[in-house]
């Protein structure tokens, strides 16, 4: 990696064509007259540097240019109209940089742009037509206001369109349906759209991920979605729809759906396809309007739950990449030469029907799910025990049955979830021992607020004779310097495993837009409760010697 300044002979070779600096340490300010030798130039990579300044006006004098890549520096300033004069532009990257203004209406007449690539500045005004040329059209994390532009229906080799986290409205236009055999990936996530989704996508759709999270949308689920026989991701959360839950979407391989937050309403417990939904890896149904008892057909269908840790996590591939796809694409950043949407990890699962109607008790076949690392059955009306088959969830890393009408003892068995750093069974009617060993050691009272009939650790209340005899703590010999070595060893073991699965499950995390609790508990807790955890051991051993 080099760092400084660029050497200015670089700029006197008349004949360069190709400029390839990025994913350097170079800085400085980009000089006006830099590129006033460079007649040849077709293609500058300086991206991922910490340049500074505006674009050289002298830039535009490379009329041969077709590749500009400045993307992850520090530029400024507007962009200038002059660009119109690189009419051979074919791929232009801006992102991530400081640049404001409007973007220059005139890039709607560079007829052979086929890459805009503009997310994470301070644009402002409004979409710019983009030319029919148009293949990736990302302007997302802007302030750009306004509707779709209707000449977006004239593009018709569009495959991805990223207008996420902006202050755009009206509503989404017809003709996208229309341009599904192309379109790979829509992000319309994060503005103010109003109206209904379209509902015209015909066989031979192309779209795999599609994202209206955040937006102000009404109405049903289009069923011209079954067309779309490649579609991975779904999401529609925090918005108005009024629907039932679809199953129709069960014939599908689709892996990610999100309903969170509308107005979702009914059963979903029948079931009458045994393969529905069999790819399912990440599915939120959480505040919505669902009833009747949780769907055990559903739950056994989740094959790549069970399977999860035996899929190899896959990323995005590079930016300019004219093979890319979006599988499984989210929200998320990262520093290199890729696109700004990832792949979420094939490795990261996640059930939340959280604050619903739902009723009954918890199925047994949840702890068949062996690859789940979220589960959240919070603020329903569930009853009877927790299934002590949950402790066969070992790889879980947040469990949260709060605020139901769960009793009887917490199981034993729940120990065995050695990643376990999110505990909340809080509001419920649980009663006896409260388990120890493992990661139960480090949840704290908020874990228990509800119960009243618990006792023991963490809470002051002690537990009788009776309560004690059917529980039994893990208990490790201080003393034997054998176990003491394998306890280090596996301390070591579970550390990196934790570290490991959440990292995986960042993806998830940004692919939320929102703050999901679970999450953010871990992130503030799990400090605290390694503290905790080893003050605690600290003081067994002083107590015991």
């Amino acid at each position: 990696m080099f760092s400084g300044s660029i050497p200015s002979s670089i700029f006197n070779i008349s004949t360069l064509q190709v400029i390839q600096l990025g994913k350097n340490n170079f800085s400085g300010h980009l000089s006006s007259d830099m590129f006033n030798h460079l007649s040849e130039l077709q293609s500058l990579d300086l991206s991922q540097n910490q340049f500074s300044g505006r674009i050289p006006t002298s830039l535009f004098k490379c009329k041969e240019l077709q590749y500009l890549y400045l993307s992850y520096n520090q530029l400024k300033g507007t962009v200038p109209v002059e660009i119109r004069n690189l009419t051979w532009l074919t791929e232009l990257a801006l992102d991530h940089n400081n640049f404001q203004g409007e973007i220059p209406p005139i890039i709607g007449n560079m007829s052979f742009l086929g890459v805009l690539f503009l997310p994470s500045n301070n644009f402002t005004g409004q979409l710019p037509s983009p030319p029919p040329s148009l293949r990736w059209f990302m302007v997302s994390d802007n302030n750009l206001v306004g509707d779709i532009p209707s000449s977006i229906c004239n593009v018709r080799s569009l495959q991805g369109l990223s207008l996420f986290k902006n202050n755009l409205v009206g509503t989404i236009p017809q003709c996208l349906g229309n341009l599904s055999f192309s379109l790979v990936d829509l992000e319309l996530q994060m503005n103010n759209f109003h109206g209904t989704i379209p509902g015209n996508f015909s066989e031979g759709c192309s779209l795999r991920n599609f994202n209206l999270n955040s937006n102000q949308l009404k109405g049903s689920l289009p069923r011209s979605w079954v067309n779309c026989r490649d579609l991975k991701l779904l999401d529609v959360a925090n918005n108005n729809l009024n629907d039932t839950f679809p199953h129709w979407l069960g014939i599908l391989d689709i892996e990610i759906l999100v309903l969170r937050s509308n107005r979702f309403y009914g059963r979903i417990d029948n079931f009458e396809v045994t393969s529905s939904f069999s790819h399912l890896r990440i599915i939120d149904l959480s505040h919505n309007d669902f009833i009747g008892y949780l769907p055990m057909k559903f739950f056994e269908n989740l094959h790549a739950i069970r399977d999860a840790n035996k899929r190899k996590a896959e990323y995005m591939i590079d930016l300019y990449d004219e093979d890319r796809f979006y599988d499984n694409s989210v929200l998320i950043t990262t520093k290199g030469l890729e696109l700004q949407f990832i792949d979420i990890l094939t490795t990261f699962t996640a059930i939340d029907f959280s604050s619903n109607r739902f009723v009954g008790q918890i199925p047994e076949v949840l702890g068949e799910l062996h690859s789940l690392l979220v589960l959240n059955l919070s603020h329903n009306s569930l009853t009877g025990s927790i299934p002590s088959v949950l402790g066969n969830l070992s790889a879980l890393e947040s469990l949260d049955l709060s605020s139901n009408k769960l009793q009887g003892r917490i199981p034993q068995e729940l120990v065995n979830m050695i990643f376990l750093e999110v505990l909340n069974l809080s509001q419920n009617h649980f009663v006896g021992q409260i388990p120890q060993g493992n990661q139960f050691g480090t949840f704290s009272n908020d874990s228990y607020i509800g119960n009243l009939g618990l006792c023991g650790l963490p809470l002051s209340k002690k537990c009788d004779d009776d309560q004690n005899s059917e529980t039994h703590p893990i208990k490790f010999d201080e003393d034997d310097d054998t176990t003491r070595e394998l306890n280090w060893k596996f301390s070591i073991l579970m550390g990196y495993g934790c570290g490991l699965v959440l990292g995986l499950s960042m993806g998830y995390i940004v692919f939320t837009t929102g703050k999901p609790w679970w999450f953010i508990r871990i992130i503030e807790r799990v400090l605290q409760k390694y503290i905790t955890g080893k003050n605690r051991r600290r003081q067994g051993r002083k107590q015991h010697n």
